[in-house]
């Protein structure tokens, strides 16, 4: 079992569109595996490839009961009927705002065979296809708040201890040659 440590914001991963996987071999197999070993703690809904770091179109999911991948996702379908529930992300942590997603989503995508997969959802698997979707186009669930919400998610990430923590002065030659922290050079 490989779980691997979330991505928090400010990493530039997180906001760069992800690359479509082309090739279905064994370094595919363990990202998948990854991602689902991630995934699979309680309170998780999803992770998406970039959220450990990976800038490749995958993510996992753990909603109501199902849990599973999906390769290349595309959002087919979103209802008109729109739910606006609170949301959160691993990767900002503690927060958590009301953010408007559709109630129902249809995301198309592959397996690892390359095969065609289709997973449809309401409710929380529907919030959870369009976040994860959303991670792997470079948009976090910020991104989608009202303009007071944001500020107020701003001002709430710029005080967190994870935040202030990823931002600490490197220890050692970096730190004596002026180097930027990692958050901001932008490699892990």
């Amino acid at each position: 079992m490989t779980m691997r440590p979330i991505v928090y914001f400010g990493d530039p991963v997180l906001t760069a569109p992800t690359t479509p996987v082309t090739t279905f071999d064994r370094h595919t197999e363990a990202l998948v595996r990854d991602l689902l070993d991630t995934v699979d703690l309680p309170g998780r809904a999803g992770v998406a490839a970039t959220q450990i770091g990976v800038g490749l179109r995958v993510f996992s999911y753990n909603a109501e009961g199902e849990i599973g991948y999906v390769i290349n996702p595309e959002i087919v379908e979103l209802s008109e009927e729109i739910q606006d529930d609170g949301e959160g992300c691993l990767s900002v942590p503690g927060l958590w705002y009301p953010t408007r997603r559709a109630q129902h989503a249809v995301v198309t995508g592959v397996d690892l065979r390359n095969e065609p997969v289709t997973l449809r959802g309401s409710g929380l698997m529907a919030r959870c296809l369009q976040h994860e979707t959303d991670h792997l186009d470079g948009t976090l669930y910020l991104d989608r708040l009202d303009r007071d919400d944001r500020r107020a998610a701003m001002r709430e990430v710029r005080r967190s201890a994870w935040f202030l923590r990823e931002r600490e002065p490197a220890r050692g030659a970096a730190a004596e040659s002026g180097g930027l922290p990692s958050a901001f050079g932008g490699l892990r």
